[in-house]
């Protein structure tokens, strides 16, 4: 199967279910309390942290997709800690404030990388089911995907009438499942629940035929689109209607932890999903997204760049035609890696021999090679009215598959110092017989402390002379 990351600010979806403080305190310990046998933590400072259903929203908003979040809170000072935290990273809140419970927070004490104790404020909300209702049937019908996230903390009291809401508003529901009872979950589109939470349903499962078995029963009983299982270390498991079920290996080389895993998983899936893609490449892109998130310590998410990365190290690709923002974020990334960026520039109107070996020489100076390549209108200002022969669009995609480049980007002015300049790659490369000061960007690439290389075209072989022989 291969794997293309879509454009995920197309998606709109809507995380519905239990939200939460995660309250964090570090600090150091050096005696033990003379009130009880107790470390005594001298608190350094804390970090609030969006919980729960909240970090679904957050994994969402990650990826770029227009989230927006509908949960209980209680009248407190967490639950507007809560809100700011979630709309500092555009997530859209439609809170429903219980005056007489306290907005779920769960506080950690932690002392030289331990966790010291978990403190637990919590009641059950239970908002008025008609409010929750009405406000889900309003948010329904303006995105794509609703994720009904459980923990069991009351919000998804009436997940049965919800469901029925989702799909009158002709919107597919997806569910993070809790307890073992999953015949409230009939009718939903899709469940992901992880191997321990479907035994506790479906029973013990010595075997992948065992497994697969009772996924199909379940898939069956429940009327369910599709099903996904998360099994840690062995991958998930999707089956679907209509379909051949597909297992997929875990793509996770080194796991730190799997707080928060399923959260991600769930929301690269909706987000995929809203986008148009199929169960399938939906669920292959959720095994990429966990693979990177159990890297990661806390509950943390993934963005759509390192996902584009991720797939590139795997040959699969995450490579090609990319915007100018997005080519800004990834060039971060990989830096942050401890790589090396190399850029050149043209129009590569009529690629040819001398281009590819070009590009394979420049590729070698390091280990991402950046491509910007004129538009159509810049080619018409330097080679005149009859060029470019070949469209933007046309360029870019037969750069793109050329296995020495990594990126490829366009730019409209006549030159592109300012994209060099954005990007300042630390090398900076040039075909002909140009002298640094002549090579647009050269001055910044400098200045910033990288290089500027000239590399020779090989002779006899050049855009112009292939057109002119095509017009002899």
């Amino acid at each position: 199967m291969t794997l293309t990351i879509p454009d995920f600010s197309h998606a709109r979806v809507l995380v519905a279910g239990d939200v939460m403080l995660d309250r964090y305190l570090f600090g150091g310990t050096s005696r033990i309390s003379p009130e009880a046998p107790v470390p005594v933590v001298h608190v350094r400072y804390s970090d609030d942290r969006p919980g729960g259903a909240a970090n679904v929203a957050v994994n969402l908003a990650s990826l770029g997709a227009a989230t927006s979040l509908l949960g209980v809170v209680g009248d407190d000072d967490a639950g507007a800690s809560l809100q700011s935290l979630l709309a500092a990273r555009d997530v859209r809140c439609h809170f429903l404030a219980v005056a007489d419970r306290p907005t779920i927070t769960k506080t950690r004490v932690q002392s030289r990388g331990q966790q010291l104790i978990r403190l637990d404020r919590e009641e059950t909300l239970e908002p008025d089911p008609a409010a929750i209702l009405a406000a889900l049937e309003s948010l329904a019908r303006e995105v794509d995907v609703v994720v009904l996230s459980d923990y069991g903390k009351g919000a998804l009291g009436e997940v049965r009438r919800m469901i029925e809401v989702c799909r009158g508003a002709g919107t597919r529901v997806l569910i993070d499942p809790k307890g073992a009872d999953f015949t409230k979950y009939a009718g939903a589109t899709l469940l992901t629940p992880n191997q321990g939470e479907f035994e506790a349903v479906a029973g013990a499962c010595d075997s992948n035929d065992t497994l697969l078995e009772r996924a199909l029963d379940m898939l069956d009983t429940l009327e369910l689109d599709a099903l996904l299982i998360t099994r840690s270390e062995k991958g998930m498991l999707l089956v679907q209607q209509g379909s051949e079920p597909l297992f997929l290996s875990t793509l996770a080389r080194e796991v730190f932890d799997v707080t928060g895993a399923g959260d991600t998983v769930i929301a690269t899936l909706a987000a995929a999903l809203a986008t148009g893609e199929a169960f399938a490449e939906a669920a292959g892109l959720a095994n990429l997204a966990a693979g990177l998130v159990v890297r990661k310590i806390g509950a943390a998410s993934v963005t759509r760049s390192e996902l584009q990365v991720a797939l590139h190290q795997r040959g699969q690709g995450g490579r090609g035609a990319v915007t100018e923002s997005t080519l800004l974020q990834m060039v971060a990334e990989a830096r942050q890696r401890g790589e090396r960026i190399v850029m050149t520039n043209g129009c590569f109107d009529v690629l040819h021999a001398g281009h590819v070996g070009y590009l394979e020489e420049a590729k070698a100076l390091g280990d991402r090679l950046v491509v910007a390549v004129n538009d159509d209108a810049s080619v018409r200002r330097l080679k005149g009215a009859r060029r470019p022969i070949n469209a933007l669009a046309d360029r870019m995609a037969v750069l793109s598959g050329l296995a020495a480049v990594d990126w490829v980007v366009p730019f409209s002015e006549d030159t592109p110092q300012r994209l060099i300049a954005a990007v300042l790659p630390q090398v900076l490369v040039k075909g002909g017989d140009y002298r640094s000061d002549e090579i647009a960007g050269a001055r910044e690439v400098l200045a910033a402390g990288g290089e500027v290389r000239t590399l020779a075209f090989r002779d006899g072989q050049s855009s112009t002379r292939i057109i002119d022989r095509m017009e002899d």
